[in-house]
């Protein structure tokens, strides 16, 4: 049940959702209203995801000495000027820059976040707490998402920023008003931080997210012609579908949560991740049937979050003092895996095979975390063998 110290979390996590997924489905809209092409505005995409990866370990590394409640603050107070930006950009270039500076807040958020999560959690709930604040990831891919996109391609891209930029005003005000005050994280020093992540263990469990979980994003970025030129379906109908895909989003986001509570977090990541591998393969071989193909949907919706909390719960685990640079460098960790299955799982387009392939890649990418996951349990056993 969401607690009103949590909500705030799930409040800039539902920012943050809704800024970093709606631009896939208004890449159109921005090309013709900058007169670039489609390839051209999907670099915008990349630009976000480049400001994440850059700005979770320096944001992060400066805010460790400041109060959780103030750093998260300043943070989306970052996050609200540069979308409200995004929204007058007067051409591609500044547009590009400011979706860069945009992104820097992302991982940040989120790698305090979840250490506040943690402290604010019951005995025994911690990862429940971290699923809470990750639902608002979960409601933005079933409602906002839809929803922004829908008024951004009706009347303008450009509100659909501004909607963004007012959803961090109030993600703000409510971390002012229910969050509590916390005493700064003790942490090591950078040059320990950064020591923890040159790790075979730290590289091991960015390795499982950076591609097992881009097995998903291999799906997920070419959903819409998938289910158009595969599925059947008409065009109209991707914005529905992309909605009950959102809604498996959410109950995969307390799945994840429930069985790292109750499970060895690694273990919940590797029955989960197994799931994935076979959820994907099934993509690739039932898309001839409408129903299997909107069953499917709702699955992969599901693994798309629930694996997410347990890999965490993992990498806090594992950085003990350095978990704040952990739960920001994972937010890296899963842009990167967006980027890896966008492009692996766009080879098989490349070559002209139809667009059902994207998952049968997608599938090999989690077998691959699946590996490196049943490796990280195995040494795990043996602490001074992934050292």
């Amino acid at each position: 049940m969401m607690t009103k110290n949590l909500l705030p979390l799930a409040l800039g996590g539902l920012a943050i959702g809704t800024t970093e997924f709606v631009i896939m489905g208004l890449l159109p809209d921005v090309a013709k209203s900058l007169a670039i092409t489609i390839p051209e505005a999907g670099h915008l995409i990349s630009s976000y995801a480049a400001g994440v990866v850059v700005g979770a370990p320096l944001l992060v590394a400066y805010s460790v000495k400041h109060p959780p409640k103030k750093t998260l603050i300043a943070l989306m107070i970052i996050f609200t000027i540069f979308n409200a930006l995004s929204a007058l950009a007067p051409d591609y270039y500044s547009l590009m820059i400011i979706r860069f500076l945009a992104g820097l807040p992302h991982g940040a958020f989120f790698g305090v976040g979840t250490v506040v999560a943690v402290k604010l959690a019951k005995e025994g709930k911690q990862a429940q707490a971290i699923a809470m604040m990750f639902s608002g990831l979960a409601a933005a891919n079933l409602a906002m998402v839809p929803f922004v996109t829908y008024i951004g391609h009706n009347m303008s891209w450009r509100i659909a920023f501004g909607i963004v930029s007012l959803l961090g005003l109030i993600t703000i005000f409510s971390l002012k008003l229910w969050l509590p005050n916390i005493k700064p994280v003790a942490t090591p020093s950078l040059k320990d931080d950064l020591a923890f992540f040159k790790t075979k263990k730290a590289l091991n469990i960015i390795a499982i997210t950076a591609i097992g979980f881009g097995g998903l994003f291999a799906w997920f970025s070419y959903i819409a012609p998938y289910l158009t030129n595969v599925g059947g379906f008409s065009e109209n109908s991707v914005s529905y579908i992309m909605i009950l895909a959102g809604a498996g989003m959410v109950v995969g986001n307390y799945l994840g949560g429930f069985m790292a509570d109750r499970m060895k977090p690694v273990l919940a990541a590797g029955i989960l991740m197994l799931s994935m591998v076979l959820i994907l393969i099934a993509v690739f071989f039932f898309s001839d049937n409408k129903i299997s193909v909107l069953i499917l949907t709702f699955g992969c919706g599901v693994l798309s979050m629930s694996v997410g909390t347990p890999i965490n719960i993992m990498m806090i685990k594992a950085a003990k003092d350095s978990q704040m640079m952990g739960a920001a460098f994972m937010q890296a960790s899963f842009n990167v895996a967006n980027s890896l299955g966008a492009f692996f799982g766009g080879i098989p387009l490349v070559y002209g095979l139809s667009f059902n392939y994207p998952s049968l890649v997608g599938a090999f990418m989690a077998f691959i975390g699946f590996v490196l996951i049943l490796i990280h349990y195995q040494k795990s056993k043996n602490p001074e063998t992934i050292s």
